[in-house]
């Protein structure tokens, strides 16, 4: 459906003259090449009102008063997690107005809230905040030639059971703010545990555990031994292998391995991990790059965050 046209101020003024000095709604229409629809709704506002301006059109009144908008936006403000039925319930306490769902989102909205999903982390402790400011500062200032000796590994878990959770949060660009944060919930139901490491131009394996829990030996026989020792002996005695410090990880097993060289392993795998495996092999070299490439980045945003969440 075609929207109407505007005309501006100069252009109403030459329609409206040329109709009073004689011309037809025909010849001005063919003239400024115009509709005479358009004409004719121009002419009859001038003969009522004497003016070409159009006049403001009331709207439908708001449900709700500033004073309530304001209440609106408090509350969310106070609790970024309140559900909009909790809004409107509270909104009916207080002032005895009931609104609906997408009310509460235009009100919203207009304060300057959205509704996302929260962000979904580790919980810090002020240990690893302390910890995690010390260490951005002392790395912030390296330079890429030597963040690629470094090989980073993590864990992560996969399942095929979705999470049911739809918790939002109202945000107003403090989605990674402590008091925003959501804390990571434990793994639950079937799925497989992967651990993998990058590094410029290169990669491990993704290895994948088999059931159980995995402790310090696990890690230094299925991790260590199988995929870190290989990385380790090609980049040569500036390697450096970075982990999340997790409880298997400092073990004394561990630390002694360090000192050592040794390899071996075997594995089944499930039709998960088989699909995992050829997902990771699909990521290219220039993504990897690239997100190392940011790692001084985000040693800049730990710093300005204090050790804090930061968006990366």
């Amino acid at each position: 459906m075609s929207q109407r046209r505007q005309l501006d101020p100069v252009l109403k003024g030459r329609i409206i003259g040329r109709l009073e000095a004689g011309q037809t709604q025909t010849e001005v229409s063919r003239a400024l090449n115009l509709t005479q629809s358009v004409i004719s709704r121009l002419w009859r506002r001038f003969e009522d009102t004497g003016d070409v301006r159009r006049m403001p059109v009331q709207g439908r009144p708001w449900v709700t008063t500033p004073q309530e908008d304001r209440y609106l936006t408090l509350t969310a403000q106070r609790n970024r997690m309140t559900p909009e039925r909790q809004l409107t319930s509270e909104l009916a306490a207080a002032s005895g107005v009931r609104v609906s769902k997408q009310t509460v989102y235009r009100r919203l909205r207009a304060g300057g809230f959205c509704a996302r999903r929260p962000a979904v982390c580790v919980q810090l402790t002020r240990i690893h905040i302390r910890n995690r400011l010390q260490w951005s500062r002392q790395h912030q200032h390296w330079t890429l030639d030597e963040w690629r000796n470094v090989l980073f590994t993590d864990e992560s878990r996969f399942s095929l059971t979705n999470d049911p959770r739809r918790t939002i949060i109202w945000e107003h660009g403090t989605r990674f703010h402590p008091t925003n944060i959501m804390k990571k919930r434990p793994f639950c139901g079937s799925g497989v545990l992967v651990r993998a490491g990058i590094m410029f131009n290169g990669r491990t394996d993704l290895h994948i555990f088999a059931a159980g829990t995995v402790n310090a030996q696990r890690y230094r026989d299925e991790v260590l031994e199988r995929h870190v020792q290989l990385l380790r002996g090609a980049v040569g005695p500036h390697f450096i292998f970075m982990n999340d410090n997790a409880h298997p990880h400092r073990a004394n097993l561990v630390d002694e391995y360090h000192e050592e060289d040794e390899l071996q392993q075997t594995r089944t795998l499930s039709p998960l991990g088989n699909a995992l495996r050829q997902e990771w092999k699909k990521l290219s070299a220039e993504l990897l790059n690239h997100l190392l490439e940011g790692m001084p980045r985000r040693c800049d945003a730990y710093v300005a965050m204090r050790g804090n969440h930061t968006p990366y």
